[in-house]
């Protein structure tokens, strides 16, 4: 038996129904709406490029607008070296004293007193030393109105006379006295204290005291009244070993002699200016030298030889020091003048003019972000005056940069060295520019806020 199959009419109506659910018929579109839509488009495309330009052209205003980042500073004050210590020369032999004055900042209070020592201050001998408190007493009993007053007239007698000879004998220093000769006080210390003249020296303290006597006991009271209490006088020209003083009580008397104007333009005189004297030079020939202008020599036989002195000291400073000194037993004359001058030259030679800088020194760099950089220099040189190793220190100030010119001032170093101080101001040595537009568009974050 065989089968026939035939079409399936419920499939062919289904196949058909999907077909014609699965057509799908485009959509009408209106050609308006097709332009408005093409139209939108284009404005928004506008909107946005406007957009982007409006954005660039704000960053371009506000980044150029920028202000600039400080250049950086890298610098040191420079060092100066300290000066050698000076190595001050007393007098090796016997016993000396100096004191300074007008140098307290530099070498300390003190200085003024007794700065410096050496020997000891036991009393020794000083010789004709001695006539410098003779005439100092002498002024005090017969004063004078001042350095050109003559005083009184003396007279020498036969007596007078005398003592020529008698220490002609002695190998004393002398001069001329002759039998009724005269002349005024003024005069006569000046032979005694310039010449040194030790017959002068005895005949004056007599006629203003009558005697020796007197003249001791005036001389006791006088030194006992201006403290000087370590001084023994027992005549007044010092050939005897026995008129003794002590360093510290001379370096007194040489303040209160050279305070005295009589005494200190008598003592400052290079020869006597009297008639028929002027040829006598006086003995202190060390006057003049290292700037010492008084005050008075003393030497005995046997004994040793002394300088009382006083000097202005020329050492870098706006005025001379002031300078007072003693020496005290000595091998000789010529050897305490060369102690001396060297211990005024130790003085002088510690006090040091100090180069502290130079004229554009380098002490230090500007650098800037955008790769500009310039030497910060010295514009001037300049010096400090020092004593002995006194330490030189030096402090630098800068100012904060971006752009500067060159040579401008960009601030300064300050050296200091005991009481002195002396400020070079600090320059640039090259140009530092603004950097460019194009760099600052393309390194916004290296600009400042």
């Amino acid at each position: 038996m065989s089968w026939q199959s035939e079409p399936d009419d419920a499939v062919t109506q289904l196949t058909a129904i999907m077909q014609r659910e699965a057509v799908i018929e485009k959509p009408h579109i209106d050609p308006d709406l097709r332009s408005k839509r093409r139209r939108f488009g284009i404005v928004v495309a506008g909107i946005v490029v406007l957009a982007l330009v409006a954005a660039a052209g704000t960053y371009v205003g506000i980044v150029l607008n920028l202000p600039l980042k400080a250049a950086d500073a890298n610098f040191e004050a420079p060092e100066v070296e300290t000066p050698a210590a000076a190595e001050l020369a007393m007098a090796p032999e016997g016993a000396s004293a100096v004191s300074v004055t007008g140098a307290e900042d530099y070498l300390g209070p003190d200085a003024s007193g007794i700065w410096a020592a050496s020997g000891g201050n036991a009393a020794r001998p000083i010789a004709s030393i001695t006539k410098l408190i003779t005439a100092l007493v002498i002024l005090d009993a017969k004063p004078l109105k001042g350095p050109d007053d003559a005083g009184p007239t003396l007279t020498f007698d036969k007596a007078d006379h005398a003592l020529y000879d008698k220490y002609y004998v002695l190998g004393a220093t002398i001069a001329a006295m002759p039998t009724n000769s005269t002349m005024s006080e003024h005069d006569a210390l000046e032979v005694m204290l310039v010449a040194s003249a030790t017959n002068y020296a005895e005949a004056v303290a007599s006629w203003a005291f009558g005697s020796n006597g007197a003249f001791v006991n005036a001389t006791r009271e006088w030194l006992a009244a201006n403290g000087l209490q370590h001084t023994t006088i027992v005549e007044p020209t010092g050939l005897d070993a026995r008129n003794t003083s002590t360093p510290t009580d001379l370096m007194a008397l040489a303040r209160i002699a050279a305070a005295d104007p009589v005494v200190a333009q008598i003592v400052a005189m290079p020869h006597l200016d009297i008639p028929n004297f002027e040829q006598l030079l006086n003995t202190n020939d060390m006057l003049g030298t290292g700037g010492i202008n008084g005050l008075k020599t003393g030497t005995l036989t046997g004994i040793g030889s002394n300088l009382l002195f006083t000097a202005q000291l020329p050492v870098g400073l706006e005025q001379p020091l002031s300078v007072t000194g003693v020496v005290l037993g000595g091998y000789s004359h010529e050897s305490v003048n060369l102690d001396v001058v060297t211990l005024l030259r130790s003085i002088a030679d510690g006090f040091h003019e100090v180069q502290v800088a130079d004229a554009l020194q380098e002490v230090g760099t500007y650098s800037t972000p955008w790769g500009e950089s310039a030497q910060m220099v010295l514009s001037e040189g300049a010096s400090l005056v020092t004593w002995s190793d006194t330490p030189i220190t030096a402090t630098m100030e800068t100012s904060t940069l971006t752009t500067a010119a060159k040579g401008e001032r960009v601030g300064s170093v300050t050296f200091t060295a005991g009481p002195n101080t002396v400020s070079v101001p600090v320059v640039l040595g090259s140009t530092i520019a603004p950097p460019d537009d194009w760099w600052k568009l393309t390194h916004p974050f290296e600009l400042g806020e």
